[in-house]
C-alpha cells in the first residue's frame, strides 16, 4: 500500500526520457565528428541522434502537460520552482549572448595585433577597411518593427488569457506566431543577399554568428507559441493555469531585448555609420 503524499511537491514517476535524451546526445557528436573527417558513414548517428532528440523534446514536454492538466501535479510550489528553472534558463542564454557581443566590442573596440593578418583588423576603422554593411535602415529595421510589434501581441495574448478572453488569446497568439514567421523569412533574404561570408573577417563571422544564434532563438521562439496556439485552441490554458505560455512569452521577450541590442550595435552602430574602432 502506498504511503499517503504530506507535502505539496511533484515527485515524477519512472521515465525513460533522460535516458534516450543521453544516447541522443551521444549518437549526435559521434556522427558530427565522423563526418568532419571525412566519413560519410557518420550521416547516420547523426541523423539518427537528432531525431531521436525532437522525439524526446516531443514526449518529454507532452508529459510535463499532462502532469499539469490531468495529473493536477502543478501546485504552487511546483510551479514556483519551474518558473525559477526558466529563469535560470533564459539566464544561462543571456549568458552566451553576453560572450558573443564580448568578443563583437573586443574587436571593435579594441583590436589586437595578434588577429591583425587573420582576421583583417585594422586599428582605424570598424568595420575593416573593404567591407560592405547592410543598411540598417533598410531590412534590419523593419525585422526591427516586426519583432517590437510581436512583442505588442504577445502581450495582448497575455491580458486576453487573465481577462478570459479566449478567442484574442488565439488571435493575438496567430498573429505573433506570423509575425515570426515573417521575421526569420526576411533575414533569410537578408543572408541570401549578404555581401560577404562568414569565413571573410572579422565583421562578417561576428555578424553572422551574433545574427544566426539570435535567429535560432526566433525559430525556436516561434515554435514555441506555434505549440501554445495549438493548446489554446485546445482549451488548455485558464487566467490561473498557463505555465506554458507565460514561459513562451519570458522567452519572446527575451528574443526581442536581444534583438534590440543587435540592431543598435551591430547593425547601426557597427555597420559603417559609426566607425567605433577609430583612434
Amino acid at each position: 500500500m502506498s504511503a499517503k503524499q504530506d507535502h505539496p511537491f511533484h515527485l515524477v514517476n519512472p521515465s525513460p526520457w533522460p535516458a534516450l535524451a543521453a544516447l541522443a546526445l551521444l549518437l549526435m557528436p559521434v556522427g558530427g565528428v565522423m563526418m568532419m573527417h571525412k566519413h560519410q558513414a557518420g550521416i547516420f548517428p547523426f541523423l539518427a541522434g537528432f531525431s531521436l532528440v525532437l522525439y524526446v523534446m516531443f514526449v518529454w514536454w507532452r508529459d510535463v502537460v499532462r502532469e499539469g492538466i490531468h495529473d493536477h501535479a502543478h501546485t504552487n510550489e511546483v510551479r514556483h520552482g519551474l518558473r525559477t528553472g526558466m529563469a535560470l534558463f533564459i539566464t544561462s542564454e543571456v549568458m552566451f549572448f553576453f560572450a558573443f557581443f564580448f568578443a563583437y566590442f573586443s574587436v571593435s573596440i579594441w583590436p589586437v595585433p595578434s588577429i591583425a593578418d587573420l582576421w583583417n583588423v585594422t586599428h582605424t576603422t570598424w568595420p575593416p577597411k573593404g567591407t560592405v554593411t547592410f543598411d540598417p535602415f533598410h531590412l534590419p529595421f523593419l525585422n526591427t518593427l516586426i519583432l517590437l510589434l510581436s512583442g505588442t501581441t504577445v502581450t495582448w495574448a497575455h491580458y486576453a488569457l487573465l481577462q478570459k478572453d479566449q478567442e484574442s488569446l488565439k488571435k493575438a497568439l496567430l498573429i505573433t506566431v506570423l509575425l515570426g514567421v515573417s521575421f526569420s523569412a526576411l533575414q533569410a533574404v537578408e543572408y541570401a543577399h549578404a555581401p560577404f561570408g562568414f569565413k571573410d573577417g572579422a565583421f562578417p563571422s561576428l555578424f553572422f554568428m551574433l545574427t544566426g544564434f539570435h535567429g535560432f532563438h526566433v525559430i525556436v521562439g516561434t515554435i514555441f507559441l506555434f505549440v501554445c496556439y495549438l493548446r489554446a485552441k485546445k482549451g488548455q490554458f485558464s487566467e490561473k493555469h498557463h505555465l506554458g505560455f507565460e514561459f513562451a512569452a519570458w522567452y519572446w521577450h527575451f528574443v526581442d531585448v536581444v534583438w534590440l541590442f543587435l540592431f543598435v550595435f551591430v547593425y547601426w552602430w557597427g555597420g559603417g555609420n559609426v566607425h567605433p574602432g577609430s583612434h
